[in-house]
């Protein structure tokens, strides 16, 4: 992803925990708002309940990565708020939480 694909302000985030809808798993909770841009910008919420700095920071690479190879459906902001389960699953386990979560909410796209 890209600069431009991701959420980078506070208002952001709100605008998508207040008014967006919510899917939720074992590892993760999805957010999602419509955004009327022709891109999708992902955001992403790991908090200290999580663990340590360096497990916090394993799990963004893990979604990070995640939402590098899952194509998105332009026009949506969508957060992703880590759960604590997601500190000691595998790879295949958060890839298959987010994407059964981007499937319930229609948001998969095309592969280009």
């Amino acid at each position: 992803m890209r600069g431009e694909q991701y959420l980078t302000k506070r208002i952001q985030y709100t605008l998508v925990y207040d008014e967006g809808r919510s899917w939720v798993s074992s590892l993760v909770v999805m957010k999602a708002l419509p955004n009327g841009l022709a891109l999708s910008r992902c955001g992403l919420s790991v908090t200290r309940r999580i663990g340590n700095s360096v497990t916090r920071n394993k799990v963004k690479r893990l979604l990070r990565e995640v939402l590098r190879l899952t194509p998105l459906e332009p026009g949506w902001d969508i957060v992703f708020i880590a759960r604590p389960a997601a500190a000691v699953a595998s790879y295949a386990d958060v890839e298959q939480s987010v994407t059964e979560l981007l499937s319930q909410a229609g948001l998969i796209g095309q592969r280009a």
